[in-house]
């Protein structure tokens, strides 16, 4: 008897757990609304996505972006979409610096594999570069156990979420903070924190984002991404960053180009002419003899 209700609840656990980390096709495609609301993708290359289900460990990527300005997208695989994250400066490998995390919209899985241009006027216009990528687990510490996606969805829940990435680029332990809820309460998007852990992979005063600056993908730099997609040439900064600036081009003076007046030549003074005669001054009559 009693080894029938285990045997039960062992079932409802499963399921429970099955259920949790499965991915429902009819919830994703509501999660990326606001992702699809804000493209129009008969201009922009981006995938409108919510056609592609998980297949094995959970995946993340990081991309470069330089739409208004340039940042790191962190992306990490929950529940059939992308959760976002826009890091102004970028990952850090050092456990002493703690990085904004700006959450976004979910984003398609398909963007995973996305590297190229958004068109200007779009929304987030401007190159986008598959900086790193890979899977990633919960941080056995924080799992207890439990499978991964339900791990990573207790850590997301809480505002405490602990991964280990293993990717091309960056590895090891990391934990994303959440430290608080934006203007308008918890409807909206809210900070938080990207700090490494100290492990075998943590590097103190290491900076990669500067010491690496290509693809993963295709190895090629931000301003090669842009070229080849015909996009506007950027202005790079003595970090070699490129800037949100598009050169202009010198403004055309409209003003009417002035006519020249003739210059008349006059003929230099004969050294030798005479001088001008003095005038003589008659003395005036005094009326007396």
């Amino acid at each position: 008897m009693a080894a029938a209700k285990r045997g039960k609840a062992k079932a409802a656990g499963d399921r429970k757990t099955k259920s949790a980390g499965s991915h429902d096709p009819k919830k994703a495609p509501a999660a990326l609304d606001e992702y699809r609301k804000k493209r129009d993708f008969s201009k922009t290359a981006e995938p409108a996505g919510g056609g592609a289900a998980r297949t094995g460990t959970l995946q993340f990527v990081v991309q470069k972006h330089a739409a208004r300005n340039v940042h790191f997208d962190l992306r990490l695989e929950l529940d059939g979409v992308m959760k976002s994250w826009a890091v102004p400066k970028g990952p850090s490998l050092d456990p002493s610096v703690k990085r904004l995390a700006m959450q976004v919209e979910d984003h398609p899985i398909e963007y995973n594999t996305f590297e190229g241009t958004i068109p200007a006027g779009e929304y987030g216009g401007g190159t986008v570069m598959l900086w790193d990528r890979g899977t990633y687990i919960a941080d056995p510490a924080m799992a207890n156990g439990a499978s991964d996606e339900v791990a990573v969805q207790h850590g997301y829940d809480k505002g405490d979420l602990k991964v280990v990435l293993n990717g091309q680029r960056l590895r090891g332990s990391w934990v994303l903070v959440r430290t608080r809820f934006g203007p308008g309460g918890s409807s909206s998007k809210p900070s938080w924190l990207l700090i490494k852990h100290r492990d075998a992979f943590a590097k103190p005063g290491a900076d990669i984002v500067a010491d690496v600056a290509t693809s993963v993908e295709s190895g090629r730099t931000m301003e090669q991404i842009a070229a080849a997609k015909g996009d506007d040439a950027r202005v790079h900064s003595a970090n070699n960053e490129p800037s949100l600036v598009t050169p202009r081009k010198p403004p055309v003076s409209r003003a009417k180009p002035r006519r020249a007046t003739p210059r008349v030549n006059r003929a230099p003074p004969d050294a030798h002419a005479a001088a001008p005669t003095a005038r003589k001054r008659t003395p005036k009559s005094s009326g007396k003899r």
